[in-house]
């Protein structure tokens, strides 16, 4: 009898992924939104929230009365106009695919130094899993507490665009 090999597919591959840009913000960033670790998409296109069927930047677009931004440099320029400063919770991890759930063997980012080096007063983490993260490995160290807010992911698509907006409308607030 033959064995036949099944296919792999980055679907159900446990890997070990690094963040593989930095984090985007100045000295003028108040507000901070984390995500988890970017997605194989958003690792692909070199940039946060890559994948298109992600509400991010749709939501953040309407929260600041904005256009959608369509390339990486409108995006980082919107979030600046804005002082908005973006990164994620983990540095490193093994995951499968882009799930959340599978999230193990964690290095967290060095948010402490990006807080110091900014003017960031407030912490938003744009899901559960990356709430649970910075809760866990980073919010004794830097001394903000994180709301949580709901995740823009096509996975939750529970979550209307409009209640997304109404949620991450907190952000824009001072």
């Amino acid at each position: 009898m033959k064995k036949v090999m099944a296919k792999n597919t980055s679907k159900n591959v446990r890997e070990k992924v690094s963040h593989e840009f930095p984090a985007l913000y100045d000295s003028h960033s108040r507000v901070l939104l984390l995500g988890s670790i970017p997605s194989p998409k958003s690792r692909e296109v070199g940039f946060y929230y890559g994948h298109p069927q992600n509400r991010f930047w749709k939501v953040i677009a309407r929260v600041f009365g904005e256009n959608v931004p369509e390339t990486i440099e409108q995006k980082k320029s919107m979030l600046k106009k804005h002082h908005v400063a973006l990164w994620d919770v983990l540095e490193s991890c093994t995951i499968v695919g882009a799930s959340d759930t599978s999230i193990e063997d964690v290095v967290p980012n060095k948010i402490s130094e990006l807080v110091k080096a900014s003017s960031v007063s407030r912490i938003y983490c744009t899901g559960a899993t990356a709430h649970k993260l910075y809760q866990k490995y980073c919010a004794k160290d830097v001394g903000i507490d994180a709301v949580k807010l709901p995740s823009t992911s096509p996975a939750n698509c529970a979550v209307s665009l409009e209640k997304l907006v109404e949620a991450y409308k907190v952000i824009a607030e001072e």
